[in-house]
């Protein structure tokens, strides 16, 4: 596959996120020359490891370790700024300096501390069943105040003090007694504290804020090549993904043009990025998850931990109904599959391949997330393989049911494979030249 010659591209997850989008825009941005974050915060977390040693990246595109490539967050991003700085510390201190390769839209909308114990407090006074499973990083809230209109405030505001201490010291007052009357919290915030905070963060930020629409515009004008990161994945998207276990924001390649600033056509080409099984982080329908001994055997061989949480995660065959349906709300030309490595040693593989449902198979995905939580999945079975493909660098070095459970994937989701993870390096990428 010649990733080179995709033109402007998206890349997106098609499932439940963690599906390795930071590695395959790792591998692709030798290509471009600019990497934009469209949509989410500090809840994404993407893991890149290159020449043995890892990188979690949460906020920063994941272009930031290659030197010639601009990294941009767009106004659909939500900005944590203490997350922020910390992050561009921690690189610094391990040698990665981004110097001026870094550029924040100045419409960003900003977390603050009442957001991120709105949350916390939110999920634990959730009745049984009504837990969303958040990250507890504020994006919910910061997002719900962003589209109230009222309660939002954006990176640029941060440049004009004397508004910013009034507006803080009007919504502070209200979130503290909004806090104090839902869920009986007593500690309430110094307005004067906080703003003084984020002024402090509005100095260490200057150098790289700036209106992201107008520089993409100009880069593109220019004939530079630009990559679209997506944070999460489809089936998180508040509009299309298993609601209300979704997060705030737009997590499909249709939020490129909101979430970057540029207009729709634009964009010639998306990635869809998924992992040969299925994960999924916190609460919601998961029908394909394994419970038992093969889940954890996934789980352990995978390494599946949140990178922002930490949490463990729910692991299970993959899910091509799901799958399937993220595809065709983003449109991807080719997939990414990752973690290929980490099925070696089963005897037998399962594709779902349906859903039984009140006597009847369902081949698409419900809208509504009880039903999902009701199916039943149906499978088709593959044979598996026992090489340890993690030393395969070509197409033609994987065993032949690897390479056939990859093209079934392609044809279940209705796109070809085109690159193929068999290990967390960046060394271990298989380019496909024919597309899988």
């Amino acid at each position: 596959m010649r990733f080179d010659r995709l033109g402007h591209t998206c890349v997106v997850g098609l499932q439940w996120g963690d599906e390795g989008k930071g590695k395959v825009v790792d591998v692709l941005v030798e290509h471009y020359d600019a990497v934009v974050r469209f949509s989410g915060g500090a809840n994404a977390g993407h893991t890149i490891v290159a020449h043995g040693r890892k990188f979690a990246l949460h906020q920063l595109p994941s272009g930031v370790l290659r030197d010639h490539v601009m990294s941009l967050i767009g106004c659909g991003a939500v900005i944590d700024p203490a997350v922020l700085l910390g992050e561009i510390e921690s690189l610094r201190s391990r040698g990665v300096d981004i110097g001026d390769r870094l550029r924040i839209s100045d419409r960003c909308q900003l977390v603050f501390p009442y957001h991120r114990r709105q949350d916390v407090l939110a999920e634990r006074i959730a009745p049984a069943g009504g837990k969303i499973g958040t990250t507890s990083r504020g994006i919910g809230p910061c997002y719900a105040d962003k589209v109230s209109r009222r309660w939002g405030i954006r990176l640029g505001e941060l440049y004009r003090p004397d508004r910013l201490r009034e507006r803080l010291a009007s919504i502070i007052s209200h979130k503290n007694a909004y806090l104090a009357a839902l869920y009986d919290d007593r500690d309430p915030f110094d307005a004067a504290r906080v703003t003084r905070e984020y002024l402090e963060f509005a100095e260490q930020l200057r150098p790289y804020v700036c209106d992201v629409a107008a520089e993409l515009s100009g880069l593109l004008a220019s004939g530079k090549r630009v990559l679209f990161e997506g944070a999460q994945g489809s089936l998180l998207d508040i509009d299309h993904g298993t609601y209300p276990f979704v997060t705030s924001s737009t997590t499909t390649a249709g939020g490129v043009a909101c979430g970057a600033g540029v207009p729709p056509t634009v964009l010639d080409s998306v990635v869809g990025v998924v992992k040969a099984y299925t994960t999924r982080v916190g609460e919601g329908p998961m029908p394909t998850e394994l419970k038992g001994a093969i889940g954890q055997t996934i789980r352990e061989r995978g390494h599946e931990f949140g990178t922002t949480t930490g949490r463990a995660r729910r692991c299970g065959w993959f899910d091509a109904v799901a799958t399937g349906y993220a595809a065709m709300v983003s449109g991807p030309r080719v997939l990414a599959l990752m973690h290929l490595d980490t099925l070696s040693g089963f005897d037998e593989l399962k594709l779902c391949v349906g859903y039984r449902h009140g006597g009847k198979t369902l081949n698409r995905l419900p809208a509504e997330a009880y039903t999902l939580s009701e199916v039943e999945p149906v499978y088709e079975t593959l044979p598996g393989w026992r090489e340890d493909v993690g030393k395969c660098r070509s197409w033609g070095d994987l065993p032949a049911a690897a390479r056939a459970y990859v093209e079934e994937i392609g044809k279940r989701v209705g796109a070809p494979v085109g690159l193929v993870s068999v290990g967390p390096d960046r060394a271990q990428t298989i380019i496909v030249e024919e597309p899988a």
